[in-house]
């Protein structure tokens, strides 16, 4: 007998299945009942929602169904009726079980009682079966669909950018490095320094923190396109916000403006969250319950309305003015300043009570590729600010000058000797073009209303954390 997912049984119409045998298979989340009948909730991944299997114990044998516990997992051939009972407008009523697997209640981890977040990291492996981490994959997923949906359809290419690099995007140098040569017993030069000439691409290399630079020569061949995969950074940071492995969005634009940007990125987000809405409404329902009250309301409103668009500079007096009224902020609040997350939560939770497009930045805080202002103290930068979250999306107009950007690098003292042909791009046929980068993950935290970022993505890498 063909197995029909659970999902199907809630989610499409089921009257032509009622009074006929189906077959489903899945995991056993609790089994209660009495000497004469047994209740099985049984979830097979498709959907939030378990389906109630009734059991009359008369009919099977007794050691089998001892061995059926929480954890194990199970084929039910069953007869599909409507339900007596609330919660479930239909149920099965067992015919035959096999059992595939069992697991034993004295070790399985994952009985019916409340876990903390702290330990379910700990056991990653079996954490996708709990309710919670469930609804966040299957939201993760949706998230993953609507990001290819949203760009196919507005005519962008899905560019695959290199994960292994010999450029540092970002400059900061935090980077994981990829070598082939025995680092117990490198080959070395004769001042004594490591001799990657002789390591697999010749050079040192790394993984990307980003996929922004090659993702503009697309840009400036195929007009738009956006990369979407995987990003790495060793930066020894263990805070809620930070992983070491985590995957980013990048469209870069050419003839974009600091307008089309900022609309874009308006228009991108709105279009994820909405799609959330229209297709993760059962997970999102149990999000909102067990995890924060708060989070369909905050959904639905920022797909509702206007985000403020807000220079640095007025930005930074609306904070200070907060400061002189009495309101305390761990950092201080200055025109320059890299503002914190506190900063740009309190403009968009306090101040705004809106999403927040923050723009032109001081060009001492923002990277060198950014374009500048014809005042020469900002660049054309944008950050999307989002309650709960801070910044969720940075981006910029680009430099498209040879000469400008020649002399911010050299400002900077950016080694460019494995970038010539970054700017080469300003050297041939340079356009105006811009971009913006999306962390996957802190759309996600936003979606979900999950608290830290170890809890949106399935095997979080963070520093001494690499188990699975």
């Amino acid at each position: 007998m063909k197995r029909i997912e659970i999902t199907k049984l809630f989610n499409t119409p089921v009257d032509h299945l009622i009074d006929t045998t189906i077959n489903v298979k899945g995991w056993v989340r609790t089994k209660r009942g009495n000497k004469n009948v047994a209740f099985i909730a049984l979830n097979d991944g498709s959907t939030i929602n378990n389906i109630q299997v009734v059991v009359d114990i008369a009919n099977f044998d007794e050691d089998l169904l001892r061995r059926i516990t929480t954890g194990a997992c199970i084929s039910v051939d069953g007869t599909l009726v409507k339900s007596q009972g609330a919660g479930q407008n239909v149920e099965i009523q067992a015919t035959a079980i096999e059992l595939y697997g069992e697991a034993d209640p004295n070790t399985y981890p994952l009985q019916k009682k409340g876990h903390s977040m702290e330990f379910l990291r700990e056991i990653g492996h079996l954490r996708p079966r709990t309710n919670t981490f469930g609804a966040v994959c299957r939201i993760r997923h949706n998230m993953a669909y609507a990001i290819h949906t949203f760009f196919h359809q507005r005519g962008f290419f899905y560019f695959h950018t290199p994960l292994i690099t010999a450029s540092d995007c970002e400059g900061a140098g935090e980077m994981f490095q990829v070598t082939t040569l025995d680092m117990s017993n490198p080959p070395r030069k004769d001042d004594g320094s490591i001799d990657y000439d002789q390591d697999f691409f010749g050079k040192q290399a790394s993984l990307t923190v980003s996929g922004q630079l090659e993702g503009e020569l697309g840009a400036t061949s195929l007009g738009k396109i956006y990369t979407f995969g995987p990003t790495f950074r060793a930066e020894n940071s263990n805070t809620p916000r930070h992983l070491a492995e985590f995957w980013m969005i990048e469209p870069e634009i050419a003839f974009y403006d600091i307008d089309d940007l900022t609309a874009l990125e308006e228009e991108f987000i709105k279009y994820c969250v909405q799609w959330a809405l229209d297709n993760c409404k059962d997970d999102l329902q149990f999000l909102n319950n067990m995890i924060d009250k708060g989070l369909i309301e905050r959904l639905e409103s920022v797909v509702k309305t206007d985000f403020v668009r807000l220079p640095y500079t007025e930005g930074v007096r609306i904070l200070e003015e907060a400061v002189k009224n009495g309101h305390k902020f761990e950092f201080p609040v200055f025109w320059g300043a890299d503002l914190a997350s506190e900063h740009e939560r309190y403009l968009v939770e306090e101040h705004f009570k809106k999403p927040v497009i923050m723009i032109d930045y001081p060009k001492e805080i923002k990277a060198f590729y950014m374009k500048q202002n014809a005042d020469g103290k900002t660049v054309q930068g944008t950050d999307v600010l989002f309650p709960k979250i801070g910044e969720i999306i940075g981006g910029s107009v680009r430099e498209e000058s040879y000469d400008k950007l020649m002399t911010r690098i050299n400002e900077l003292n950016i080694p460019m000797k494995d970038m010539w042909w970054y700017l080469d791009t300003r050297r041939y046929g340079s356009c105006p073009h811009a971009g913006f980068g999306l962390g996957f993950e802190r759309l996600m935290l936003f979606v979900t209303g999950m608290a830290n970022i170890r809890d949106v993505i399935p095997f979080p890498r963070t520093p001494k954390t690499a188990e699975f």
